[in-house]
């Protein structure tokens, strides 16, 4: 299974040269970086570099997931239908970002083992984005260019009008911090590209609950300076045509689900201080 944008990256045919087009073969490889953080369990997380055709040395990303809990397949199925795995969650995920013109990852090619319970072991491979995430350049960004400057209003035109039209796709994110948006500037201004699909779908109900919890938590963890002097103008392009009505709910909401998410951060604070304390 595969999901292809760019078609001047031939990944298929690296993932083949490598050994790394089946699922045994992707389990066996040892040869990339291992970069899994502790907390995971049957999730890893490497990174690799493989030659193209032309010799060129390309990073790419790659997952691995051994069996899950049950609990975790039985929200699968019943999110995602049955027959599928983490990894065909993310590849068919991409692929319909591609198809609705949202930018994300270029290329991802993965597979899995199915057995009666569901999926065995899976992985995707994905070629890597270019640029930083705004979780790390978004607030020298700003200090380069300046809080008022056209540059950073344009950049929160760009960042809204990013959310909308993944938004009006009818799917959500569900983990919309700025670790998954990155950036990259070019001469005609700067590009973003949402990342790190593997949660998004399309809810069937209570959309407007969703939404919400995907702009909290952009604006959580947005730098503070750019959300007193930019959340409005970022708002404004979001609910373009939207009445002053719409806006004020949609403000209100999000200002709830930050309390929310405030508190959360504090309660695993709390907890991992109290590990480390044993």
């Amino acid at each position: 299974m595969s999901s292809q944008g760019d078609s001047t990256w031939p990944l298929p045919s690296m993932l083949t040269a490598a050994g790394l087009d089946t699922v045994e073969g992707t389990f066996a490889y040892s040869s990339g970086r291992d970069i899994t953080v502790v907390g995971l369990g049957h999730r890893q997380r490497w990174t690799l570099t493989l030659s193209d055709p032309a010799g060129q040395p390309q990073l790419l990303f790659m997952k691995r997931y051994g069996r899950e809990p049950l609990k975790w397949r039985l929200q699968r199925r019943f999110t995602y239908g049955r027959g599928g795995s983490p990894a065909s969650v993310e590849l068919n995920n991409i692929h319909a970002a591609h198809v609705a013109g949202v930018p994300t990852i270029d290329q991802a090619a993965g597979g899995h083992e199915l057995g009666p319970l569901g999926a065995r072991r899976s992985y995707i491979i994905m070629t890597t984005v270019a640029g930083e995430a705004l979780e790390q350049c978004a607030e020298g960004f700003v200090a380069l260019h300046g809080l008022g400057s056209c540059e950073v209003a344009q950049f929160t035109r760009d960042l809204a009008q990013l959310v909308r039209r993944f938004h009006q796709t009818g799917y959500v994110h569900r983990d919309l911090y700025t670790s998954h948006i990155f950036m990259v500037t070019r001469p005609g201004g700067v590009e973003l590209r949402l990342i790190d699909l593997a949660r998004m779908f399309a809810p069937s109900w209570r959309r407007f609950r969703w939404r919400v919890k995907d702009l909290a938590q952009l604006k959580y963890s947005m730098p503070p300076g750019w959300v007193d002097r930019h959340w409005n103008l970022f708002m404004a392009s979001y609910l373009k045509d939207r009445s002053s009505r719409a806006r004020w709910r949609y403000e209100r909401a999000v200002d709830r689900k930050i309390v929310s998410i405030t508190q959360h951060v504090e309660r695993k604070r709390r907890r991992k201080a109290r590990r480390e304390r044993v």
